[in-house]
């Protein structure tokens, strides 16, 4: 199983992007998937969670502005950013993790899309 992820670009403050995240097999498989972003010089940060029943985690930093989903029909989980700020510059990476047997865990980890916001 692979993730792929897309929808970055460039966008001036205030705007808006959509970001995909497509896997390859049944995205029924992962129990919680994930939306992180690592700027320049700074460690990766946790954009948001999304747990199987579709319920959703996000940061302060992000809340109210960003909003993930997951679409089990097309097997592409989503993270809709809107008014975004100089500070959302970042490369964003999808991930994916399945509960197996007691504390193992299935971690897949797609590429990342950059994201750059311009004044």
């Amino acid at each position: 199983v692979q993730l792929q992820a897309c929808g970055g670009g460039l966008v001036q403050t205030g705007g808006s992007l959509r970001l995909s995240c497509a896997v390859s097999g049944n995205i029924l498989r992962f129990n919680d998937m994930f939306w992180y972003r690592q700027a320049s010089g700074k460690p990766r940060e946790l954009v948001a969670t999304v747990a199987a029943g579709g319920s959703t985690i996000h940061p302060d930093s992000v809340k109210g502005r960003f909003t993930a989903s997951r679409d089990s029909a097309n097997n592409t989980m989503y993270l809709q950013m809107n008014n975004l700020k100089l500070e959302d510059t970042a490369v964003y990476y999808c991930r994916a993790q399945r509960h197996l047997k007691g504390r193992q865990r299935e971690d897949v980890w797609g590429q990342g899309t950059q994201v750059t916001v311009s004044s």
